[in-house]
C-alpha cells in the first residue's frame, strides 16, 4: 500500500489572502503533493492548510511553506484570538495510509532537522515529543509569542532543533505527529439539544459529572482533590456535544474522534444509536465534516456486511456503498466518495491509467501501433481476471443458501482474492511504466564520456526494473492458485468451471510474464543477475504447470460427478 502522509500546518495569517497564497504556492510547487484545503479565519488571524502526498514530498512542501511563512509573516505585529507562538505556529503530520503514527513521528523529526537552516526554534510535540512534558501542545505553546524570548532563556526549554535564540519575526514552530482526527456528526429525530447532550455524555470519553441523588440536578460528587468526579463514557478518544442545526431542523451529536484506533467511526455511530434507542430517540443518519481516510470507510462497510452475514470480499466501491447507506451519510445531501475520501482525492485528474479504461478502450489501446501496453501488462491483467474468478466463486459460495455456517470461511477467501487482484491490477500500469523508463534511458544524451556513463547506469537500472516487474507478476499471480484450488474443491459446485477458468488464466498470466522476463534478460549484460532471475522464473513456471493440471483434474471430477 502506498504511504500517504497528511500535513495540517497552521499559519499566523488569516486576513491577507496574498500572503496566504504565497505560502500555498510553495506547497503546490512540489510534485506529488496535493493541496486539499485552505481555511483562513479573520478573527483568529490564522489559516489552517491541509495537504497530502507521499512522505518525502510532504516534508519538502512543509519545509518550503515554513520557510516562506517566516519571510512574509511578522510575528512582532501579529494579533488574533487563537493562541500562537510563530509564523508557522504548528505543523502536525498525520498518517493516512500505509504508515503508523510512529512513522509520522519519524518524518516529524526529519522535518525538524531540515528546518535547522531557517534559524527558527523548533519544538516536537504529541507522538513526536522528545520529553513527556512536551507531548501536550498547550504546554509547549504556553506563554505564546509574547513569552517566547523568556522561555528560550530557560535551559529546560531548549528547542529540539534550531537555535535557543528569539527570532522576533518568525517566532517558534511546533512540529508534531498525531493520529487522524475525524469530525463527525450523528443526526437525531429530535430538536432537543438537552436530549442530544444526554447521548453525547453517554458516549464521549470524559462522560458526565457524577452526582449524588438525582443524576441531572443532584450535587456533584467531589474527589479528594476537590474536583468533581466523572462517570466515563463508552467511547475512548471521542469528544462530543449536542447541538441544534437550524438549517436541518434537527439536533446532532457533534464529535471529534481523536483516536481512531480506540474508537472506529462505525463504533461511534453504533454507540450513539444504542444510547438514542435507550432514551426513546432514533439515529436517522450522520454527517462527515471534511475528508476521511479510505480505511475508515472500508472498516465501516465491512462491519455492516458482517452484521448482514455477507462476504466482505466484494469490490471496494461496493463496500463503500454499504458504509454510506448504513451510516446514513447521504441523509442531508449527496455523499460523493471521490470527494470525501482522501486517497480518491489524491488521484490526479490528468492521470491516465490503463486500469481505468473500459474494456473496449483497453483492447484498442493494446492493438494500436504503440508498443505499450504489451505482453507484461496483458499478463498482469489476465492474472487479475484469473483471481477475480476465484474471488467470485468464494462470494457466490458465501451467499449460497444453506451454507450460512461457512460464510466467514468464504469471506476470508474472497478478501485474500481481492488483495491479490488489487496488486495485479497495479502491475498492469507498472509494467508499462517500466517499459517507458527504458525508452527514457535510451533517449539520454551520449556525446561525452560522462553522458555515456550516466546513460549506461540509467539503462541498467531501467532494465533490471523491467525484469523485476514481470517477475513480480509471476509471484503475485501464483498466489491465486490456492484460492482457485480451494474453490474447485469446496466452493459452490455450480461455479466449479469458473474456478477452472481462473486456474487457466493464472497459468497463462505466469507464462506470459515469464516470456517478458526472458526477453528482458536477453538484453542485459549482468550474467550473474540474469542467471539467478531466470532460475527463479523457471521454477515459478514449472510450479504453475503442476497447479494448473491438478486444479483442472479436480474441476473435471466435479463436472463429471
Amino acid at each position: 500500500m502506498k504511504q500517504i502522509l497528511e500535513c495540517v500546518p497552521n499559519f499566523s495569517e488569516g486576513r491577507d489572502m496574498s500572503i496566504i497564497q504565497q505560502i500555498t504556492d510553495e506547497i503546490k510547487s512540489v510534485d506529488g503533493v496535493k493541496l486539499l484545503d485552505v481555511d483562513p479565519g479573520a478573527a483568529t488571524n490564522r489559516t489552517v492548510v491541509t495537504f497530502v502526498g507521499e512522505p518525502q514530498a510532504v516534508i519538502e512542501a512543509a519545509y518550503l511553506a515554513i520557510k516562506k511563512a517566516a519571510q512574509v509573516i511578522d510575528m512582532s505585529k501579529h494579533s488574533g484570538e487563537h493562541p500562537r507562538m510563530g509564523a508557522t505556529d504548528v505543523c502536525p503530520l498525520v498518517p493516512i495510509s500505509g504508515m503508523t503514527v510512529d512513522d509520522a513521528a519519524h518524518w516529524a523529526r526529519q522535518l525538524g532537522e531540515k528546518c535547522i537552516d531557517l534559524n527558527i526554534p523548533i519544538y516536537l510535540y504529541e507522538s513526536a515529543a522528545t520529553k513527556p512534558e512536551r507531548k501536550n501542545l498547550a504546554t509547549v505553546r504556553a506563554g505564546e509569542y509574547e513569552g517566547l524570548e523568556k522561555k528560550l532563556s530557560d535551559p529546560n526549554w531548549k528547542p529540539d532543533y534550531g537555535p535557543a535564540i528569539h527570532n522576533a519575526k518568525a517566532g517558534a514552530t511546533a512540529i508534531g505527529a498525531r493520529d487522524f482526527l475525524i469530525a463527525y456528526n450523528v443526526n437525531l429525530n429530535t430538536a432537543s439539544v438537552r436530549r442530544a447532550n444526554s447521548i453525547a455524555f453517554d458516549i464521549r470519553e470524559k462522560g458526565r459529572i457524577k452526582r449524588s441523588g438525582n443524576p441531572i440536578t443532584g450535587k456533584p460528587v467531589l474527589g479528594s482533590d476537590g474536583e468533581p468526579l466523572r462517570e466515563p463514557g463508552t467511547c475512548k478518544g471521542v469528544k462530543a456535544i449536542g447541538w441544534y442545526i437550524e438549517e436541518y431542523g434537527l439536533a446532532q451529536i457533534s464529535m471529534n474522534i481523536t483516536d481512531t484506533k480506540a474508537t472506529k467511526l462505525h463504533e461511534a455511530f453504533e454507540a450513539c444509536r444504542t444510547s438514542a434507542n435507550k432514551r426513546g430517540m432514533r439515529v436517522t443518519g450522520s454527517e462527515l465534516v471534511g475528508l476521511v481516510p479510505l480505511q475508515v470507510m472500508l472498516d465501516a462497510g465491512r462491519y455492516f456486511l458482517q452484521l448482514q452475514g455477507r462476504s466482505t470480499g466484494i469490490a471496494e466501491r461496493d463496500i463503500l456503498h454499504i458504509a454510506v447507506k448504513s451510516l446514513g451519510l447521504d441523509e442531508l445531501g449527496p455523499f460523493d466518495v471521490d470527494q470525501k475520501i482522501i486517497e480518491y482525492q489524491l488521484k490526479a485528474s490528468n492521470e491516465k491509467l490503463l486500469v481505468d479504461m473500459d474494456l473496449n478502450d483497453f483492447a484498442f489501446e493494446t492493438a494500436s501501433e504503440s508498443p505499450a501496453p504489451g505482453g507484461g501488462s496483458i499478463s498482469a491483467y489476465i492474472g487479475a481476471l484469473g483471481v477475480a474468478l476465484g474471488t467470485m466463486v468464494a462470494n457466490l459460495s458465501a451467499h449460497k443458501r444453506g451454507w450460512d455456517d461457512r460464510v466467514e470461511h468464504f469471506s476470508d477467501m474472497a478478501d485474500k482474492g481481492q488483495d491479490i487482484l488489487a496488486r495485479l491490477l497495479a502491475l498492469v500500469d507498472a509494467d508499462t511504466e517500466a517499459f517507458n523508463q527504458i525508452i527514457a534511458a535510451v533517449r539520454m544524451p551520449k556525446s561525452t564520456d560522462d553522458e555515456k556513463a550516466a546513460r549506461k547506469t540509467a539503462m541498467d537500472k531501467a532494465t533490471e526494473h523491467a525484469i523485476e516487474v514481470p517477475l513480480q507478476i509471476m509471484h503475485t499471480a501464483s498466489e491465486a492458485f490456492a484460492l482457485n484450488e480451494a474453490m474447485a474443491q469446496k466452493g459452490n459446485p455450480a461455479s466449479v468451471s469458473d474456478a477452472g477458468v481462473g486456474a487457466l488464466a493464472t497459468k497463462a498470466a505466469i507464462h506470459g510474464a515469464y516470456l517478458n522476463v526472458l526477453i528482458n534478460c536477453a538484453d542485459y549484460s549482468n550474467q550473474d543477475y540474469t542467471e539467478r532471475v531466470l532460475a527463479e522464473a523457471s521454477e515459478l513456471l514449472d510450479a504453475a504447470g503442476r497447479h494448473e493440471t491438478r486444479i483442472l483434474s479436480q474441476v473435471m471430477a466435479v463436472i463429471k460427478g
